[in-house]
């Protein structure tokens, strides 16, 4: 165990845990693991083996601290609840003056060797498969499933309910519950099975592929029950 391990963590004597990390209760922190402050863990989550949370951005000419465990600068990262991260996935601390870290929701579930760059927000819910690179800044509503081996560009939107297909390159935002897949990737339809995976009524999604069909996303026409979805990519992209 660490050294001062908080009630409830179970926490494998060779992982690290560097100065400045705040941890919840009910989390499970696996062999080799290294998590550097400033960043706070909710409860819940299954950190596996060899998973780093916590080393600088990586940003050229950007400063790294003079000993390996010093905490970062600026807001640090924040991760919520019952979230799961597989082997070798990377999460970078935020750049020095970004006003609110890189942030993980809840509920997501991370694959191995998953890239999470400085400055990322994901939602709740995200699913993101192995091998899966994003660029600093992406933001992920909730409920996205990013495919196998996917890539989205610095500064990317990928809206909630998204799917994007397996090797896809994300260099323009995703649109809420739209399927994108290709190399670059483009919208082709309504990730219909998602969406009805998520419980979302049938005549719901049928409004919603009406809606692509037609390109008219006007707030009055947004089927019930999908306001707070489209509410969010309107404010995540009013650049």
């Amino acid at each position: 165990m660490s050294e001062h391990p908080p009630s409830g963590n179970r926490i494998h004597p060779t992982a690290i845990i560097g100065p400045e990390v705040e941890l919840g209760t009910g989390n499970v922190i696996g062999p080799y693991s290294v998590l550097l402050g400033p960043l706070r863990v909710g409860d819940g989550n299954w950190i596996g083996p060899h998973v780093s949370i916590g080393a600088p951005a990586e940003i050229r000419g950007g400063a790294h601290p003079a000993a390996w465990d010093e905490p970062g600068e600026g807001p640090g990262i924040t991760i919520g609840d019952r979230n799961t991260f597989r082997d070798f996935v990377c999460v970078h601390q935020p750049s020095a003056a970004s006003p609110a870290g890189t942030v993980v929701g809840s509920d997501c579930y991370i694959m191995n060797k998953v890239y999470v760059p400085h400055d990322a927000q994901l939602g709740d819910g995200v699913t993101i498969a192995s091998s899966v690179a994003m660029g600093g800044h992406v933001k992920l509503g909730d409920g996205v499933n990013l495919g196998l081996n996917s890539t989205v560009h610095q500064r990317r939107i990928v809206g909630p309910g998204a799917m994007v297909g397996m090797g896809s390159v994300i260099t323009r935002d995703v649109p809420p519950y739209a399927k994108s897949f290709g190399n670059p990737a483009r919208v082709r339809g309504v990730n219909t099975v998602g969406m009805s995976r998520a419980g979302i009524p049938a005549d719901a999604i049928e409004a919603l592929v009406e809606l692509y069909a037609k390109d008219d996303f006007t707030p009055e026409r947004i089927p019930t029950g999908l306001e707070r979805a489209f509410a969010w990519w309107q404010s995540a992209t009013a650049h």
